[in-house]
């Protein structure tokens, strides 16, 4: 009967209701006080041990926290204190997730397909191949080419010189091109190749900036990095610390926060032709569950919180409620940390463990390591109730089942006596 409702409860559970049963089969109680030996047995047990689940709770009992007692998924307890603090100091991340590890140099300016160049050739007096002899002399014997676009083949075409390799080329090699051509048609030349339009080697900024825009990749002597690009696109339009920028470059995509191209300026990569740099939001947060003033879903509203202050945005312990000493934070540490935690990781897999760190705000000295541990996007934190709460639950519930189950019998018996007179008359 009540064995088949508890499931996979403590053994002492079961054992209470077995007790139970046999002394109800064997009418030893009776009335009313079978009601409340019922109702003390099915209730009482687990708001005490935490194990069968038959009071409403907001999350699981720290009883079965601290005793790693679930079915489904293994999980190990750490208890907060100095030496857990020092050691995930030690390998708390410096930065957050997502590094751009293409460290090279701004590259030269190349001309592509589309680009329009812009080709001036000098001579040092007229009479030459490209200045007449009626000219005269006049200062900086010149002449612009007409602007020209590279034509699909990658090719433009300079008078005298004939078809000239353009696309994948810097403006010097060109230049070089022409003069070996015409230095021995023209007197003492000199040619200056210069961008008019550039189409090819743009650099694209858009997303969560102030103007998005897609420009000319500067020359290599300016050396633009990613912040210079975002400050060229007006800047970012929100929070530093909720702000993501994506780089997508020879076809592969990096996710970085911009907290780090600032924190961290080997992060802060050049730009390179052809990049797309795109910023979105997305606020780090962590969830909160059980005796907090608000559960929910919280942005951490800063680069990085500790767990004192995600008790805080929480709204802090329910004074009549939370068991400050049974403060839980949940995440997955890397291997390795959990061993230096004193873990015991033979019976977990992969490269990550399960682990909820316990932390103690009855201690006083507990504020203090809470301020020292770092919450991590998406932590779990949950306050357990304090125990006087579930038996106060427990109570509560009995004597509502008592009241209404005497109830019941009055009504029975009203309803006897009432048809005893009606048979009387």
């Amino acid at each position: 009967m009540f064995r088949e409702r508890i499931g996979n409860g403590s053994r002492f559970c079961v054992d209470w209701l077995r007790r139970t049963e046999i002394l109800i089969r064997n009418e030893r109680v009776g009335g009313r006080l079978k009601v409340f030996v019922v109702l003390a047995s099915c209730v009482m047990a687990p708001a005490v041990l935490g194990g069968c689940g038959f009071i409403p709770m907001a999350g699981p009992a720290s009883i079965d926290v601290h005793a790693q007692n679930t079915a489904t998924l293994p999980f190990a307890v750490v208890k907060l204190d100095s030496n857990v603090v020092q050691a995930l100091a030690e390998y708390e991340p410096t930065g957050l997730p997502g590094v751009f590890t293409d460290a090279r140099p701004p590259a030269q300016i190349k001309f592509g397909i589309g680009d329009i160049i812009s080709v001036t050739i000098f001579e040092a007096s007229s009479g030459g191949l490209y200045i007449p002899p009626e000219a005269g002399v006049r200062p900086g014997n010149f002449v612009n080419l007409p602007d020209q676009s590279v034509d699909n083949d990658g090719n433009i075409s300079v008078p005298y010189a004939g078809t000239i390799r353009a696309a994948g080329r810097t403006n010097v090699q060109i230049q070089q091109d022409i003069l070996e051509r015409i230095k021995n048609r023209a007197i003492d030349p000199q040619v200056v190749v210069t961008a008019s339009q550039q189409r090819s080697s743009l650099v694209s900024v858009f997303g969560e900036v102030r103007t998005p825009v897609r420009f000319p990749m500067p020359a290599s002597g300016a050396q633009d990095r990613i912040t210079d690009a975002i400050t060229r696109a007006g800047g970012i339009s929100a929070a530093g610390w909720e702000t993501w920028v994506v780089m997508e470059r020879n076809g592969k995509r990096v996710t970085v926060p911009f907290a780090n191209l600032v924190y961290w300026p080997a992060t802060n990569i050049y730009v390179q032709p052809g990049d797309r740099i795109y910023l979105y939001r997305e606020p780090m947060k962590f969830l909160a569950f059980g005796a907090t003033g608000t559960q929910g879903e919280f942005n951490f509203d800063a680069w990085r919180i500790n767990l004192a202050q995600a008790v805080a945005k929480a709204g802090g312990l329910l004074d009549v409620q939370a068991d400050p000493g049974s403060i839980f934070l949940y995440r997955r540490e890397p291997r390795r940390v959990a061993e230096q935690l004193g873990v015991d990781c033979s019976r977990f897999a992969g490269d990550f463990v399960p682990i909820v760190f316990s932390a103690n705000f009855q201690d006083p000295a507990g504020y203090f390591l809470g301020t020292k541990v770092d919450v991590r996007p998406f932590d779990v934190l949950y306050v357990a109730n304090a125990p006087q709460v579930d038996i106060t639950k427990v109570l509560a519930f009995i004597n509502n089942s008592v009241v209404t189950a005497d109830n019941g019998v009055n009504l029975v018996n009203d309803f006897y006596v009432a048809r005893a007179n009606s048979r009387l008359h």
